[in-house]
């Protein structure tokens, strides 16, 4: 159609080949099938040109409008592909989420007007492209390949208690210290009960600990840790604050804990929407060092 509009407009079968980069043969070809198809003629041909005939004034005026409506379709979605537009799902856990991704969005809307956002809080795994969430901000390493991914930092960890529960049982200065105190348990995270750390000199330590609290939700444990219920183990992002007011200390500050990493992830990583290219844009660079302190 495209074809057949472009012979009519031009007046010409080879200008017409020359726009869509292929043959006169070529072109003459299609729009012979064309008039094959509908058993009409569509176009007389002579030495000066080609002029429409009754049936192809017809359908030229049909084929110009749908035309027309195709290049506005492909525009749309150019359009919006290239920009940060529309409604932008995002998936993170509860605590992540709260404390870091709820501001950084704010943020992200106040600089991108024509954007909406859908927030999801999920501690489990969700499967993105069930779910409909466009990009999802996940920590630990990556399993599924198939996805669309950005790394963007490292997600550290620590190990807090109250000053009132290490003035009553003292302050460990070694790891292997932890498994004579009452430990705050976050069972979200594997091995939830065997802490992994390294002492200064680098030799890998694993120490289980046992305790009166379990909680797979991590602003449970520091409760319980500013209560003076314990020693517990947690991303720093979430004791930062905490440490501050001096609620709690940082405890064994010279053992090397473990770190997460930090991705955006997305369902594929071809033909990503601008949104989300977007949005992967403004959190890069925020998860330097330091960030949980800001």
């Amino acid at each position: 159609m495209e074809m057949f509009v472009r012979v009519v407009e031009t007046g010409s079968f080879s200008k017409a080949a020359r726009e869509f980069n292929t043959t006169q043969p070529t072109v003459t070809k299609q729009v012979a099938a064309t008039e094959t198809r509908l058993k009409a003629r569509l176009l007389n041909r002579n030495t000066r040109g080609v002029s429409l005939t009754e049936a192809g004034a017809l359908y030229y005026d049909k084929c110009k409008s749908i035309v027309r409506d195709a290049q506005d379709a492909e525009s749309i979605v150019r359009l919006r592909q290239s920009q940060a537009q529309g409604m932008l799902r995002i998936g993170t856990s509860v605590a992540f989420g709260r404390r870091v991704i709820v501001p950084l969005a704010l943020e992200y809307m106040a600089l991108n007007p024509q954007v909406q956002v859908d927030l999801s809080f999920e501690d489990r795994y969700v499967d993105l492209v069930a779910q409909g969430i466009d990009v999802a901000v996940r920590m630990g390493k990556l399993a599924d390949s198939s996805l669309g991914a950005r790394f963007l930092g490292r997600n550290p960890w620590m190990i807090v208690a109250a000053p009132s529960y290490l003035r009553k049982h003292g302050t460990p200065r070694r790891a292997q210290e932890l498994s004579g105190h009452v430990a705050l348990i976050y069972s979200s995270v594997v091995g939830d009960d065997v802490w992994q750390m390294h002492t200064p000199k680098g030799e890998a330590v694993t120490v289980p600990v046992t305790g009166r609290l379990r909680s797979n939700n991590v602003s449970a444990v520091l409760a319980a840790a500013r209560a003076g219920l314990g020693v517990a183990l947690m991303p720093r992002y979430v004791a930062e604050e905490s440490i501050k007011a001096g609620t709690v200390v940082e405890v064994l500050a010279d053992h090397g804990l473990a770190e997460q990493e930090i991705h955006a992830v997305f369902p594929s990583p071809k033909l990503v929407p601008g949104k989300v290219s977007s949005f992967v844009a403004f959190l890069q660079g925020r998860f330097d060092e330091n960030w949980w302190a800001r």
